[in-house]
């Protein structure tokens, strides 16, 4: 927390002073371990799942296994986001790497939809003409499926409440489980019915599957890239904290922004015609904002001048 301090602005309007402050209880957790286990683990997975499927003739142990290979794509690239987060700001790049989470929450979502035009493409090609599929290949491959991709959501599953980038690779392993054990019923149909469309339909719920939890993924990393308001917290219940302040008589350039998946900054000018009231006051402010809204990055100015409301 830097010291507030008083300073002069062209125009005739004083402004009391800046504060500044940082909370770093929210930082991100160290998932390494967790990316290193399930990128070896599904990228084995991938490779025998699309070699039985080729084998068996399954169209949805294919589309299965394409879905795992965008899934490793994707846990590559959130572990190389929550990597370069942790690397400390330079001149150029001010605020770190932080935003590269974000960035990779995007092109997650991206790599999803991409994935779930190529399964719908063939999946339609295979409905129009339907082919013998082996049934207890489809179980015993997909049963792995669900062990791996369950084993690798579990990794995952502490950070997906606070990380949309841990919760990107999250909702990717427990999609896939879900996702293996319809593979697994689909081998079991045909086993039981001999019905070779069940394949093909199966692997048109996948896509549905796939789609719906990549709708969320891609809403959230979206607005997250236009700089809203994160999730949970509320603009306006901040702006009523800031203006229910002592001496405080109007609030303006109220800013609220993900800095990354895990970190929220905040800026406000304070009108506050009586004068500074003291770093502590600034501090406070800080600490309440950390402590009731998880805003980790506090940047106030305090004005005395109710004109810079609208001038400043």
């Amino acid at each position: 927390m830097s010291a507030g301090h008083p300073h002069s602005h062209h125009g005739g309007h004083s402004h009391a002073g800046h504060g500044h402050g940082h909370g770093h209880s929210h930082a991100p957790a160290d998932f390494g371990n967790a990316f290193l286990i399930g990128i070896i683990l599904n990228t084995a997975f991938v490779a025998i799942e699309a070699t039985y499927g080729w084998l068996s003739g399954s169209m949805a142990l294919i589309a299965d296994a394409g879905h795992n290979l965008s899934d490793v794509l994707a846990l590559m690239l959130a572990w190389a986001a929550s990597v370069a987060a942790k690397r400390p700001p330079t001149g150029r790049f001010t605020y770190g790497y932080k935003s590269s989470t974000i960035l990779a929450a995007l092109a997650n979502a991206s790599l999803l939809l991409i994935a779930v035009g190529a399964i719908l493409y063939e999946t339609i090609n295979r409905m129009a003409e339907p082919a013998p599929v082996e049934g207890m290949t489809m179980v015993v491959v997909a049963g792995i499926g669900i062990a791996i991709n369950a084993g690798t959501a579990l990794l995952f599953l502490r950070g997906r409440a606070d990380d949309l980038n841990i919760r990107g690779a999250f909702l990717h392993m427990v999609a896939d489980a879900l996702v293996s054990l319809g593979v697994v019923i689909a081998g079991l149909a045909i086993l039981w019915s001999g019905a070779v469309w069940i394949d093909p339909a199966v692997s048109l719920l996948i896509v549905v599957v796939i789609a719906w939890g990549t709708w969320g993924l891609l809403k959230d990393s979206v607005k997250m890239s236009l700089h809203a308001v994160p999730p949970g917290i509320s603009e306006s219940a901040v702006r009523d904290y800031l203006a229910g302040l002592p001496g405080v008589e109007t609030v303006h350039d109220l800013h609220i922004w993900p800095m990354s998946t895990t970190e929220t900054a905040l800026t406000a000018h304070l009108v506050m015609p009586g004068g500074h009231p003291g770093d502590d006051f600034l501090r406070d402010i800080a600490a309440e904002l950390e402590h009731r809204h998880r805003i980790g990055h506090t940047t106030v100015q305090v004005e005395r001048d109710r004109d810079c409301a609208t001038g400043c």
